[in-house]
């Protein structure tokens, strides 16, 4: 009999015909209900349109019996029989390019990954943004060069060799340098080929793997959350939902609730690749059996232990750019949001940490209300910063990039078009989906975590006041002449139009170093009065003298006004005003705060 199986689940990656589905048939031993190609368009298209499930066991390696973690069982169980399985659960994802949503959705679920590649043809579009993903969601990559059937048998090992070291330097600038890549032939002689036909380097790549898979950490205990990939009805039984939990444990006869519809059902029975269980936990492959349910309902999504999930209409996440993403993250520009297995619309609001605080070190299991957040018009990445930098544009283009530096970790506010239900801390990746899919261009922008969920509808009036985000706002105008030692005028600061009375009581800088308070506006033409507490400066009373001179000659009229502006001196010897205030983006009030 067979003894405690413990599952570990490979995800097989690539471009579309690669052999990916090909490569887990030949692998598996068990399939599961969702595996090769079932899906009637996938029959008929020759492509896979689901992710696919299927298996295969082998002896628990002996290497990893130690870290072989307690069995979760009751303890009247008794010891299991047998020697320990390893079940390697194949998660089979489309390669075709519009359905790079769902290759994200089974990234995530993800302890290894097998990235296929036809040899070929080495690699290709979709197989470089597969190796994005899992650069994001894997720890470990196992290559796969498939089809060397195809190449001329003289010849065969120098290509092999060849598309081996290329795919090398491929791997050098990612985490994934160094990974093992191994050569094989799923179906030597192609999709037509007899069955008689062996597959080739099957054994090796399962030895391969053996030596690669890791027991990855699972814990039983927190709520049961399960990410459902298929769902269907049994004549006679009830409806069946497949997935793979995510996190905590469950039991037969537990409450299961489907949070997007806020409906519960109690758990009938459960199987692990057709075989009947009573008990399963994080990382598990599973079947949950139920009554009376719609599976029309449900194509994918997340089911959990009752009132543990909930609706969300904006988040605030942790943001990382993809550096294969050409072009810049923009504020206020739409990207596809994918969580689990949902993608959705989100426009999204970039920001940062003050500029004081930029060298602090990332925070990625919470947002923190009571800090204040600088706006950003985008990400900021070194490109954006020294594109600014050298156009001088830094405070317009790249928000404040504090000298050229970047801030270790940025944030965005997605603003979801329609609401999406996931649990706090998942992973999220924004793309362009809509991006032609014939160019050779990576359409995965960024990635992040989900540090905050907005549940309420009205969360721009509720809650969004509580975000801390501010722009830095910087005016400059001219001193125009000089009242007496502690007063004088200003211009070229605010428009003819703006309501001056809104700046009254803000300090603005002199050029010549003394700190004033507007005071009021005088006239009509947007001038205004500087009060200046400590006095001007000889210094100061010097470099506005020519001014005063140069304006006590002048006559009345249109005619001294152009003489005016003749006689004026350069706009070096100008002393000039600086005003520099935040206002905060969530602030009802529009106010414009000074630092102290």
């Amino acid at each position: 009999m067979a003894g405690r199986r413990v599952n570990v689940n490979v995800g097989v990656l690539g471009h579309i015909d690669s052999g990916k589905t090909t490569l887990a048939r030949a692998l598996s031993t068990t399939a599961s209900t969702a595996a090769f190609d079932k899906h009637p368009q996938s029959r008929e298209r020759g492509i896979t349109l689901d992710l696919g499930f299927s298996c295969f066991s082998v002896p628990l390696p002996a290497r990893l019996r130690s870290a072989l973690p307690a069995p979760h069982a009751a303890p009247e169980a008794g010891p299991e029989p047998g020697e320990p399985q390893l079940q390697v659960t194949l998660v089979d994802c489309p390669g075709h390019a519009s359905l790079i949503r769902t290759i994200i959705g089974g990234a995530q679920i993800i302890d290894l990954m097998m990235l296929v590649i036809d040899v070929t043809k080495g690699m290709q579009t979709q197989s470089a943004e597969c190796l994005v993903i899992g650069q994001i969601a894997c720890q470990k990559l196992v290559v796969v060069l498939n089809k060397v059937d195809l190449l001329a048998e003289g010849k065969r090992q120098a290509a092999i060799d060849k598309m081996t070291k290329k795919m090398q330097k491929t791997l050098e600038n990612t985490k994934f340098r160094g990974a093992p890549i191994i050569p094989v032939a799923a179906k030597p002689g192609g999709p037509e080929a007899p069955e008689t036909e062996a597959p080739q380097g099957i054994s090796e790549l399962i030895e391969l793997l053996m030596s690669q898979i890791t027991i990855p950490t699972r814990n039983p205990s927190g709520p049961f959350l399960m990410s459902v990939d298929h769902c269907f009805s049994i004549k006679g039984q009830g409806t069946v939902m497949t997935g793979t939990i995510l996190s905590g444990s469950i039991n037969l006869g537990d409450s299961v609730e489907i949070p997007a519809l806020k409906v519960v059902k109690k758990v009938k029975s459960m199987q692990m690749f057709h075989m009947p269980v009573t008990s399963a936990m994080q990382g598990d492959r599973l079947g949950i059996c139920v009554t009376q349910f719609d599976p029309k309902l449900l194509e994918r999504g997340l089911v959990c232990a009752p009132e543990t999930l909930h609706t969300i209409h904006a988040a605030l996440i942790s943001v990382e750019k993809i550096p294969y993403f050409r072009g810049p993250l923009q504020t206020k520009a739409k990207f596809h949001i994918t969580v689990g297995h949902e993608t959705v619309m989100g426009r999204l609001m970039f920001f940062s940490p003050a500029p004081d605080s930029f060298d602090h070190e990332p925070v990625l299991d919470t947002f923190d209300f009571s800090r204040e957040y600088l706006f950003q018009e985008q990400y900021l990445c070194k490109d954006v910063v020294s594109a600014a930098t050298d156009s001088g544009q830094a405070d317009e283009k790249a928000g404040q990039a504090a000298e050229g530096r970047c801030p270790r970790q940025q944030w965005a506010l997605v603003e979801l078009e329609k609401p999406v239900t996931c649990p706090p801390l998942c992973l999220v990746i924004g793309s362009r989906l809509d991006a032609d899919t014939h160019t050779n261009m990576c359409r995965l922008a960024f990635h992040g975590v989900l540090l905050y969920g907005l549940q309420d509808k009205n969360y721009a009036e509720c809650l969004l006041p509580r975000l801390r985000v501010y722009k830095l706002k910087h005016k400059h105008g001219l001193v125009e002449r000089v009242i007496d030692d502690c007063n004088v005028i200003g211009r070229s600061l605010f428009k003819k139009e703006t309501n001056i009375q809104l700046f009254v009581g803000l300090k603005v800088l002199l050029s010549t170093g003394e700190l004033g308070v507007i005071d009021s506006a005088f006239g009509q033409s947007g001038k205004f009065k500087i009060h200046i507490p400590g006095g001007l400066s000889p210094e100061s009373k010097k470099s506005l003298m020519p001014t005063l001179k140069k304006r006590g000659r002048a006559g009345q009229g249109e005619a001294a006004k152009q003489e005016e502006g003749a006689g004026r001196p350069e706009p070096a010897q100008h002393v000039t005003l600086s005003l520099s205030f935040k206002r905060y983006i969530f602030d009802t009030h529009k106010r414009m705060v000074q630092s102290p």
